[in-house]
Protein backbone atom coordinates (compact mmCIF):
# COMPACT_ATOMS: atom_id res chain seq x y z
CA UNK A 1 0.00 0.00 0.00
CA UNK A 2 1.36 3.40 -1.14
CA UNK A 3 1.41 6.22 1.78
CA UNK A 4 1.87 9.80 0.88
CA UNK A 5 0.90 11.14 4.53
CA UNK A 6 4.53 12.19 4.30
CA UNK A 7 5.89 15.34 2.35
CA UNK A 8 9.94 14.30 2.55
CA UNK A 9 11.11 17.49 1.47
CA UNK A 10 9.39 19.46 4.22
CA UNK A 11 9.83 16.46 6.93
CA UNK A 12 13.53 16.80 6.10
CA UNK A 13 13.35 20.50 6.15
CA UNK A 14 12.04 20.22 9.95
CA UNK A 15 14.35 18.03 11.02
CA UNK A 16 17.38 20.17 9.73
CA UNK A 17 16.02 23.74 11.07
CA UNK A 18 19.12 25.57 10.52
CA UNK A 19 17.54 28.45 12.13
CA UNK A 20 17.89 26.34 15.45
CA UNK A 21 20.82 27.81 17.60
CA UNK A 22 22.06 24.62 19.03
CA UNK A 23 24.82 26.51 20.97
CA UNK A 24 22.30 27.89 23.52
CA UNK A 25 21.52 24.24 24.62
CA UNK A 26 25.25 24.01 25.00
CA UNK A 27 25.60 24.19 28.49
CA UNK A 28 22.77 22.09 29.61
CA UNK A 29 24.12 19.24 27.65
CA UNK A 30 27.53 20.16 28.53
CA UNK A 31 25.95 19.80 32.82
CA UNK A 32 24.61 16.75 32.19
CA UNK A 33 25.46 14.91 28.97
CA UNK A 34 27.38 12.23 31.34
CA UNK A 35 24.38 12.16 34.15
CA UNK A 36 22.16 8.92 33.86
CA UNK A 37 18.66 9.45 34.16
CA UNK A 38 19.19 13.13 33.01
CA UNK A 39 16.93 13.11 29.95
CA UNK A 40 14.01 14.53 31.21
CA UNK A 41 15.64 17.11 33.09
CA UNK A 42 17.54 18.02 29.66
CA UNK A 43 13.89 18.12 27.88
CA UNK A 44 12.69 20.52 30.30
CA UNK A 45 16.10 22.83 30.36
CA UNK A 46 16.28 22.58 26.14
CA UNK A 47 12.40 24.02 26.29
CA UNK A 48 12.80 26.55 28.26
CA UNK A 49 15.68 27.75 26.19
CA UNK A 50 13.49 27.58 22.98
CA UNK A 51 10.30 27.74 24.15
CA UNK A 52 9.59 24.40 22.58
CA UNK A 53 11.19 21.52 21.30
CA UNK A 54 11.98 21.63 17.86
CA UNK A 55 13.18 18.19 16.23
CA UNK A 56 16.63 19.83 15.53
CA UNK A 57 17.22 20.59 19.22
CA UNK A 58 15.65 16.56 19.41
CA UNK A 59 18.05 14.72 17.11
CA UNK A 60 20.91 17.34 18.41
CA UNK A 61 20.10 16.11 22.24
CA UNK A 62 20.16 11.92 21.49
CA UNK A 63 23.66 12.61 19.39
CA UNK A 64 24.97 14.88 22.21
CA UNK A 65 23.85 12.36 25.06
CA UNK A 66 24.62 9.81 22.62
CA UNK A 67 20.87 8.15 23.01
CA UNK A 68 19.25 6.88 20.03
CA UNK A 69 16.66 9.73 18.55
CA UNK A 70 13.58 7.57 19.01
CA UNK A 71 14.18 7.42 22.99
CA UNK A 72 14.74 11.05 23.11
CA UNK A 73 11.53 11.66 20.83
CA UNK A 74 9.12 8.83 23.14
CA UNK A 75 10.28 10.61 26.02
CA UNK A 76 9.16 13.71 24.51
CA UNK A 77 6.23 12.90 22.96
CA UNK A 78 5.54 10.74 26.37
CA UNK A 79 5.12 13.75 29.11
CA UNK A 80 2.19 16.54 28.16
CA UNK A 81 4.92 18.75 29.63
CA UNK A 82 6.53 18.53 26.66
CA UNK A 83 5.46 20.96 23.20
CA UNK A 84 6.67 20.05 19.44
CA UNK A 85 5.31 23.34 18.48
CA UNK A 86 6.10 26.50 19.32
CA UNK A 87 3.27 28.09 22.23
CA UNK A 88 1.65 31.95 22.15
CA UNK A 89 2.93 34.39 23.88
CA UNK A 90 -0.13 33.56 26.26
CA UNK A 91 -0.32 30.24 26.96
CA UNK A 92 -4.15 29.36 28.54
CA UNK A 93 -4.43 26.24 30.58
CA UNK A 94 -8.49 25.83 31.20
CA UNK A 95 -9.14 22.93 33.64
CA UNK A 96 -11.56 20.35 33.00
CA UNK A 97 -11.41 18.79 35.73
CA UNK A 98 -14.55 17.87 37.82
CA UNK A 99 -15.32 20.99 39.62
CA UNK A 100 -14.72 23.11 36.58
CA UNK A 101 -16.63 20.98 34.44
CA UNK A 102 -19.88 20.72 36.33
CA UNK A 103 -19.13 25.04 36.77
CA UNK A 104 -19.35 25.52 33.17
CA UNK A 105 -15.30 25.06 32.12
CA UNK A 106 -17.47 23.63 28.44
CA UNK A 107 -18.60 27.05 28.53
CA UNK A 108 -15.70 29.16 28.93
CA UNK A 109 -13.90 26.93 26.33
CA UNK A 110 -16.71 27.28 23.63
CA UNK A 111 -16.17 31.51 24.56
CA UNK A 112 -12.18 31.26 23.78
CA UNK A 113 -12.83 29.19 20.98
CA UNK A 114 -14.82 31.60 19.29
CA UNK A 115 -12.91 34.58 20.33
CA UNK A 116 -9.64 33.75 19.53
CA UNK A 117 -10.64 31.66 16.68
CA UNK A 118 -8.75 28.49 17.43
CA UNK A 119 -9.28 25.21 18.85
CA UNK A 120 -7.46 23.83 21.78
CA UNK A 121 -4.05 23.02 21.09
CA UNK A 122 -3.68 26.07 18.28
CA UNK A 123 -2.19 28.80 18.72
CA UNK A 124 -3.37 32.18 17.31
CA UNK A 125 -2.34 32.98 13.87
CA UNK A 126 -0.74 35.84 14.99
CA UNK A 127 0.90 34.16 17.94
CA UNK A 128 -0.67 35.67 21.23
CA UNK A 129 -2.69 32.73 22.50
CA UNK A 130 -2.45 29.27 22.72
CA UNK A 131 -5.38 27.25 24.33
CA UNK A 132 -4.76 23.98 25.86
CA UNK A 133 -7.61 21.56 28.06
CA UNK A 134 -5.61 20.16 31.40
CA UNK A 135 -7.29 17.48 33.68
CA UNK A 136 -6.92 19.95 37.02
CA UNK A 137 -5.37 22.83 37.88
CA UNK A 138 -5.15 22.32 41.56
CA UNK A 139 -7.67 25.42 42.07
CA UNK A 140 -11.02 23.67 42.97
CA UNK A 141 -11.73 26.69 44.90
CA UNK A 142 -11.33 28.99 41.85
CA UNK A 143 -14.01 26.67 39.90
CA UNK A 144 -14.20 27.29 36.57
CA UNK A 145 -10.10 28.04 36.46
CA UNK A 146 -7.58 29.25 33.60
CA UNK A 147 -4.56 29.79 34.18
CA UNK A 148 -1.95 31.91 32.09
CA UNK A 149 0.99 32.29 31.74
CA UNK A 150 1.05 30.68 35.56
CA UNK A 151 -1.51 33.46 36.98
CA UNK A 152 -4.42 31.61 37.90
CA UNK A 153 -8.08 33.47 37.06
CA UNK A 154 -11.33 32.25 38.42
CA UNK A 155 -14.01 31.69 39.21
CA UNK A 156 -14.86 32.35 35.88
CA UNK A 157 -17.99 33.26 33.65
CA UNK A 158 -17.78 33.44 29.54
CA UNK A 159 -17.95 36.75 30.32
CA UNK A 160 -15.33 36.92 32.34
CA UNK A 161 -12.87 34.71 30.60
CA UNK A 162 -13.57 37.25 27.35
CA UNK A 163 -12.34 40.41 29.43
CA UNK A 164 -9.20 39.08 29.94
CA UNK A 165 -8.23 37.93 27.02
CA UNK A 166 -9.62 41.38 25.61
CA UNK A 167 -6.92 43.20 28.49
CA UNK A 168 -4.27 41.00 27.46
CA UNK A 169 -4.70 41.95 23.23
CA UNK A 170 -5.09 45.93 25.04
CA UNK A 171 -2.08 45.70 26.50
CA UNK A 172 -0.36 44.26 23.11
CA UNK A 173 -1.78 47.02 21.33
CA UNK A 174 -0.38 49.64 24.13
CA UNK A 175 2.82 47.83 23.67
CA UNK A 176 2.56 47.77 19.25
CA UNK A 177 1.98 51.35 19.35
CA UNK A 178 5.00 52.39 21.98
CA UNK A 179 3.49 52.21 25.01
CA UNK A 180 4.45 49.95 28.40
CA UNK A 181 2.78 46.68 29.18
Amino acid sequence: MLCNCHDKNRLQDTITDDSVDLSKSADVLGTYRDQAGSLVTVLQKAQDIYGYLPLTVLRHIAREMNLKPARVYGVATFYTQFRLTPVGKYVILLCQGTACHVNGSERIEAALCRELKIKPGETTPDGLFTLTNVACLGCCSLAPVMMINGQAYGPLTPDKALSIIKDLYAGEKQVDQGGEQ
